[in-house]
């Protein structure tokens, strides 16, 4: 008698459960960097992380039913942080290389650029290649696909290596770097803010190292990913993403 009543209130609590609203949803924490506009950056009027990437994997996580917790951290430490469970996405301005692969899994495409080329102001010469700077010191992010890139070519004196992009415009604006190289979305968005006056990006430029943002997860979280793609699809086909790109003043791709 008193194992049947142990069992009709065990199933009473399993209907009652079934029964009620789920009250809150996962929570992920998303690494986003507060440097890479307008994928991601600190909006200091709110003191919090804004962005194309924002955006999109907050429109992901309403689509595939997780909230978004997002982690300001600097780019060299966003694999790091993923790996070692600080973090549980990466949503930011990364390419996802092959070395990468090896290392954290990726989504499918979001959108692909490749690196863009600045200079002082008063250096008027059409760099149409990074031949055109042999022998010149030049600046790159630190963590970022172009840093090994620019070193292999054997070109450059010295690759200055930089924690952030604002970081390089700096020194380009200050004439104390001849050339800098990063990701050309994010280079013309901070120019156009007008922050630094001093430095032109070489619209003749044609750049060398061309990559895919994506969305990064651990090589562990099959399922995640397999929702972080879904929703991607879902929107991708109702233009969602398109709209998401055009906001934060990029292209959407060709169709």
């Amino acid at each position: 008698m008193v194992f049947k009543r142990l069992v009709q209130a065990a199933t009473a609590a399993l209907v009652l459960a079934a029964a009620a609203p789920v009250s809150a949803q996962q929570v992920l924490k998303v690494g986003s960097t507060p440097t890479g506009i307008p994928f991601t950056f600190l909006d200091t009027k709110t003191n919090s992380i804004q962005g194309l990437m924002v955006d999109l994997i907050t429109e992901i996580g309403k689509d595939a039913g997780f909230q978004v917790q997002i982690e300001p951290m600097q780019f060299s430490t966003l694999v790091p942080s993923l790996t070692s469970n600080k973090i549980d996405i990466i949503s930011a301005a990364m390419f996802a290389t092959a070395a990468r692969k090896e290392v954290i899994d990726f989504s499918d495409d979001v959108y692909t650029y490749g690196e863009g080329l600045v200079v002082p102001k008063g250096d008027a010469k059409n760099y149409a290649s990074q031949e055109d700077l042999k022998g010149e010191v030049v600046g790159a992010q630190v963590g970022t696909a172009f840093v090994d890139a620019l070193k292999k070519t054997g070109l450059f004196s010295e690759v200055k290596i930089y924690d952030t992009i604002p970081d390089i415009l700096r020194d380009v604006n200050a004439g104390r770097l001849k050339a800098g190289f990063a990701d050309l979305p994010i280079l013309a968005y901070n120019l156009k803010q007008g922050g630094f006056p001093e430095v032109r990006l070489v619209e003749s430029y044609k750049p060398v190292t061309v990559g895919t943002v994506a969305i990064g997860v651990r090589k562990t979280d099959k399922e995640l990913l397999t929702k972080i793609n879904t929703s991607l699809a879902k929107l991708k086909a109702s233009g969602a993403v398109d709209r998401i790109l055009e906001k934060w003043g990029q292209k959407p791709k060709a169709s």
